[in-house]
């Protein structure tokens, strides 16, 4: 059994309460940053801890601080990344309803690193519930000296708000959601200038993901080292939620080492195959990846191993298929989702998704033609000059069925069917 960081507080029936957090140490790292440490200190040990964010992208949190400048203006902005709204992808959801404090004391540092006096929690409107959690326990933390005006007598102010999103997936987009933030409508723009320059009403604002932010208390109570011999491989460092679904016998969210191997999380955590089944391929960071093959069924699970075969490990939501799967189907199910949640701002992310989802539509019901495996290329190919990171990882499904399983699509149009299916 590995360490558990950032679920040791997990119950079946309940949240921690704030009692329970600050047993096991919870607010130690804020009173102890107030008393010792500068905002510069605590932007440094989060890179030397090589925390890289949790919400797909890897970025190294600290060096995200770090780019507010010093005489940037004020005031400036925390903003919390809880949109999560990827199919396979419900890890921030668990974290918020096993220990909300987590989050509130890692919202405090990380505001406190960059002088911010406001953060804001943007969550999904799915997520009521955890919203509501939030807001009850940001008044117990308000109540109990940790949060508001004069925190702990330290002269530092820091108040958070929650604020639920209109629902859409290009929310969880930084540019997107900042938009969404001012009252716009929530289109990406692209840098420069960066967020951290001029984000939010055009003031510098730093975004981070739930399960990022998670991690912060625990590094600067423990230590930036600490935090890296978590992790079993040289260039990983800490722990990751992952969320298992698919065809397994336990899915849902493990807190693992960075670098433990896939076959481990199937066989060991998520009780193995379902029904006995065989591996046949996953998608190791949600739906914006592309497949691993039974090629790759012990692979180290972190950012570099990821990166080493082309692929990624994004949220490090695992969508586990079986031999019996259609990955054609499969892949088709994921587009539908992207092209419906195109926000249509450019070309080839609004026409091509939608063109995508029509060939694989006629190749899974039997209609496809040996033409359509090029021209799915060629559109795939089309979609990595789309104005934001939408469209490149929505096609990540269709490049990797096609670079390791075009014969299964090939089967498709020869057979004028499914061959998954009876009928």
């Amino acid at each position: 059994m590995y360490p558990q960081i950032l679920l040791r507080n997990r119950k079946p029936d309940r949240i921690a309460t704030l009692a329970e957090y600050r047993a096991g140490g919870g607010y130690e790292g804020l009173v102890r940053v107030l008393q010792q440490r500068s905002p510069a200190e605590v932007r440094q040990v989060l890179l030397d801890a090589i925390l890289l964010g949790r919400g797909g992208a890897a970025f190294p949190a600290g060096m995200k601080m770090m780019t507010v400048a010093e005489d940037a203006p004020f005031p400036r902005y925390l903003v919390c990344n809880a949109d999560e709204m990827e199919p396979g992808t419900f890890k921030d959801r668990v974290l918020i309803h096993a220990d909300p404090h987590q989050l509130i004391e890692g919202m405090i540092l990380a505001a406190y690193a960059i002088s911010a006096e406001k953060g804001i929690i943007f969550i999904r409107p799915e997520y009521e519930s955890a919203a509501r959690i939030l807001e009850r326990e940001i008044g117990i933390a308000r109540e109990a000296g940790f949060l508001g005006r004069n925190i702990l007598g330290s002269g530092i102010d820091v108040e958070i708000v929650v604020h639920r999103s209109g629902g859409r997936y290009i929310c969880g987009e930084v540019t997107a959601q900042i938009n969404a933030l001012e009252g716009r409508r929530p289109n990406p723009k692209q840098p420069p200038p960066y967020p951290t320059e001029k984000g939010l009403w055009g003031k510098p604002t730093v975004l981070q993901n739930v399960e990022t932010l998670c991690c912060i208390p625990h590094i600067l109570r423990n230590g930036a080292q600490w935090f890296k011999d978590l992790a079993l491989t040289e260039s990983g460092a800490g722990t990751k939620i992952f969320g298992i679904s698919g065809k397994v016998n336990r899915p849902g969210c493990y807190e693992l080492p960075m670098g433990v191997r896939l076959s481990e999380i199937i066989e060991d955590y998520a009780g193995g195959m379902k029904n006995g089944g065989e591996f046949k391929a996953c998608l190791p960071g949600g739906a914006s990846t592309g497949f691993l093959t039974r090629e790759h069924y012990h692979i180290e699970m972190d950012f570099d191993a990821l990166k080493s075969v082309g692929n990624r490990l994004g949220t490090g939501a695992v969508m586990v298929f079986d031999r019996d799967t259609c990955l054609v189907a499969a892949t088709l199910n994921l587009i539908e989702f992207f092209a419906r949640e195109s926000c249509g701002w450019c070309t080839p992310c609004r026409e091509g998704l939608p063109y995508i989802r029509e060939i694989l539509w006629r190749i899974e019901t039997g209609k496809g033609t040996a033409e359509d495996i090029p021209a799915l290329k060629k559109i795939c190919k089309h979609l990595w000059y789309s104005y934001c990171a939408f469209a490149p990882g929505a096609v990540s499904p269709v490049e990797g069925l096609l670079t390791h399983f075009e014969g299964e699509v090939a089967a498709h149009i020869n057979q004028k069917k499914c061959p998954f299916r009876n009928s």
